[in-house]
């Protein structure tokens, strides 16, 4: 009798043990990033086209962020910023990599710049492994080393050539897959597999899905699916694209850009410097790509919860970037429908602009997140929130000591996601280059609360908008409130000086490109 009762009380302590474990394990956190996605791509902010189900189940489950930002409007800086807490013009990584080749017809040489993160940076996974946290990263780390080197355990990355198998050179030995097969799914076979892999202890998966960006090429059943989708909708109002000029030029009237439109070349949209922006969700192709990227949110959800981890794994979803509204390097639109598809992504409407813009369209990005048990479900937020962001707020979602040297342009929201007062101050963007989406001049830009002003490095000439009224950023306010257009000119001019910003510089007869830059062969 009293060995069965020892046994008992030994089954008993070690039930308790094992409750009491598994009560103080740190969270798990899933960090699905998709690229290229803009913030209106997605059901629950607004799009009519794309199904987002299982996003949209996320959101009403957590909170949705209305007014979060990339830190660039490209890729490579962007995510260095998620990894380092630190802007792009600090770390002096602003541009993608290896980045758009000078052209003869631009008048700046573009800034100087690095083309890799520095090794002496401790990455958000470097932390976290620090602390017992198994990682991986999976899909698009664009940062050219091997994710290894900055604290992942594991990794699966590199470019996608094609969104069918064989999917690019990177993926032939490590991406287990066969003729048919679509990449966005299998990248998702190898995230849950690491996610069963170390269920008994913390993980850390940095999933950067190479979807939505181009190539443009949509799981063929779901491209059926939008074609009769598409069809049975009633015809859209207004233009299919417009053109879009270089805000720091002379002013093109609107019987030119008639003119333009017409003339449909490179040479004569160069000279000008237009560019076309599509104004409709209308791809089936680019529909279909969304879709099969919020079924792998769905999927991983699905296997947290076969798991017992659904109430114990925080997950962050959001973009690199906003839409590519704009094609990637020049082109036309008179073209068939097909190739305009493989083209021009999306709409960002009624936010202006595209990925490799600093309007809102290239840099206001979807934010979601679900941290169980403290999170308000189906809530939204209008804090401003950027990519440096994220470091020093997991740390403190998990309990883990800051590291301000490290992280010291990101604040944590954690207010924000418990609905308290938050306000993290003025945000900045900075890109000393031009753009491969756009004619525009290198630029730099401010948020301080519902003012945006941004400025242009070959002419100086600024823009004012009022975010809170004018979230298209059609109503240019610089020449009406010259006090508040001077006061964030300085505190933009501060935060340059403040990071040690590498600046655009003239050409000249003598001078020549930064260390770091292409150059365009001749044609």
């Amino acid at each position: 009798m009293r060995t069965i009762n020892m046994l008992l009380l030994c089954s008993a302590l070690s039930l308790i043990a094992c409750v009491e474990a598994g009560a103080q394990r740190k969270p798990n956190v899933i960090f699905f990033l998709v690229d290229d996605l803009g913030q209106r791509d997605v059901g629950c902010y607004g799009s009519n086209f794309y199904e987002t189900p299982a996003i949209d189940a996320l959101a009403k489950q957590g909170i949705r962020f209305e007014n979060a930002y990339s830190t660039c409007h490209v890729c490579s800086p962007s995510r260095a910023s998620i990894l380092t807490g630190k802007y792009p013009a600090r770390t002096n990584l602003t541009d993608w990599l290896g980045g758009r080749p000078e052209s003869d017809y631009e008048k700046l040489h573009h800034g100087e710049k690095l083309t890799s993160l520095p090794d002496e940076e401790i990455t958000l996974a470097e932390t976290l492994k620090k602390h017992g946290y198994a990682t991986a990263n999976y899909g698009k780390a664009h940062l050219r080393k091997d994710p290894k080197t900055y604290g992942f355990d594991e990794a699966i990355t590199g470019w996608v050539r094609s969104y069918y198998h064989p999917f690019g050179r990177a993926y032939n030995k490590t991406l287990a897959a066969k003729k048919g097969d679509y990449y966005t799914d299998k990248l998702t076979d190898a995230a849950i597999d690491f996610i069963e892999r170390n269920k008994d202890k913390p993980f850390y998966v940095h999933l950067e899905h190479f979807s939505v960006h181009d190539p443009i090429q949509g799981r063929k059943d779901l491209v059926k699916k939008y074609e009769k989708k598409l069809a049975s909708m009633p015809k859209q109002d207004g233009p299919d694209y417009i053109l879009e000029s270089n805000p720091d030029g002379p002013a093109i009237s609107a019987d030119k850009l008639k003119v333009l439109s017409a003339n449909d070349s490179r040479a004569s949209h160069q000279s000008e410097r237009v560019w076309w922006v599509k104004q409709k969700q209308d791809n089936v192709e680019f529909a279909g790509m969304v879709e099969a990227t919020d079924e792998s949110l769905g999927r991983i959800r699905a296997k947290l919860k076969e798991l017992g981890l659904e109430k114990n794994t925080i997950i962050i979803f959001t973009a690199d970037n906003g839409g590519m509204a704009a094609s990637n390097q020049y082109r036309g639109i008179n073209h068939p429908r097909q190739r305009l598809n493989a083209t021009y992504a999306s709409s960002n409407l009624p936010l202006r602009g595209a990925k490799g813009w600093n309007y809102e369209g290239g840099i206001r990005v979807p934010l979601v997140v679900h941290w169980p048990g403290k999170t308000q479900p189906n809530s939204t937020s209008q804090a401003i929130v950027t990519g440096t962001d994220f470091y020093p707020t997991l740390l403190e979602m998990l309990n883990l000591p800051a590291l301000p040297d490290q992280h010291k342009d990101g604040r944590s929201f954690v207010p924000a996601l418990k609905a308290e007062n938050y306000d993290r101050g003025a945000i900045y963007w900075h890109f000393p280059h031009y753009s491969n989406h756009g004619y525009q001049s290198p630029n730099g830009a401010i948020r301080s609360g519902r003012y945006k002003l941004i400025e242009y490095y070959e002419n100086g000439t600024i823009q004012l908008f009022d975010l809170e009224n004018d979230i298209g950023e059609r109503n240019d306010l610089a020449e009406s409130h010259p006090e508040i257009a001077k006061k964030l000119k300085k505190m933009l001019h501060d935060w340059r000086d403040d990071v040690d910003a590498k600046m655009p510089y003239p050409k000249t007869a003598t001078s020549t490109p930064a260390r770091s830059s292409r150059v365009a062969k001749p044609r």
